[in-house]
């Protein structure tokens, strides 16, 4: 799996790069290099870029020089943070209060990517979700479900960090997937916060999610596959959105029945 740039449009680039679980298996991860209205650049994400595809995000941001910030959406996705702060040392990092416990010698900004705050600062060119129902981060470091989904406004894309998945490869011998398509990360029954109003809390902010975001014509997942306009056909994200709530319906009567 090479490393490459999807231009969804003028200003919005989607990087998919690759990440191997055990060193073999090699799952993708991703980052997205975003032209603001003021024309500067963010990046949403960390990767350690090289070649053809480091070569591109340079030409585009000046060398670099035109990067204004990090953005580190994904709690637990903290490998490549020192390497993307290396090639863009001028660049404000933001992360979660993990990125600053698992990188501290990197120079952080105070304010947390889940902070309010900081999601008005960018608020004319993104809008941001944070999972609600769920542990923004997990005690579990096996349980990767939650990050902050950005929703850049001229492009009408979404980023998002394992929260979603968009699978189209079906397993071996034929048999189907059963998270093709849009659906949510596996591991939400063991993110889910063991507390009543939980499952509700969650399925009140994806209802949302799909209402107010589902008019997006791209959607950009992490270590799955890009979402395009020209494949959406007849099912907009908003419809894929509440399609894969129905799926984990069952996992939400069971914690509802055990927390209330």
């Amino acid at each position: 799996m090479a490393d490459r740039i999807i231009e969804i449009s003028d200003d919005f680039w989607n990087i998919r790069g690759s990440f191997r679980i055990g060193g073999v298996v090699n799952i993708g991860t991703h980052a997205s290099l975003v032209r603001l209205s003021t024309g500067r650049f963010v990046l949403l994400d960390s990767y350690a870029l090289n070649g053809n595809v480091k070569r591109r995000v340079m030409e585009e941001t000046n060398g670099g020089n035109d990067v204004e910030a990090i953005l580190n959406l994904h709690p637990f996705h903290t490998v490549h943070c020192k390497r993307m702060h290396q090639d863009f040392p001028d660049a404000k990092l933001y992360g979660s209060s993990r990125h600053h416990a698992q990188a501290p010698g990197l120079p952080w900004e105070g304010i947390l990517i889940d902070d309010p705050e900081l999601h008005d600062l960018y608020a004319d060119d993104f809008l941001f979700s944070v999972p609600q129902g769920v542990d923004f981060i997990s005690k579990n470091s096996a349980i990767h479900f939650s990050s902050v989904l950005a929703y850049h406004r001229s492009s009408d894309t979404i980023h998002v960090d394992d929260t979603l998945m968009y699978v189209v490869v079906p397993f071996p011998l034929g048999v189907m997937n059963p998270f093709t398509g849009l659906s949510f990360h596996p591991t939400l029954a063991q993110a889910l916060e063991r507390r009543a109003g939980a499952a509700s809390d969650f399925r009140g902010w994806a209802d949302t999610l799909a209402d107010e975001w589902g008019h997006a014509n791209n959607l950009c997942a992490a270590h799955s596959a890009t979402l395009v306009e020209e494949g959406m056909g007849s099912s907009p994200v908003g419809s894929r959105i509440k399609t894969a709530l129905r799926r984990v319906a069952p996992i939400l009567r069971v914690h509802e029945l055990r927390f209330g």
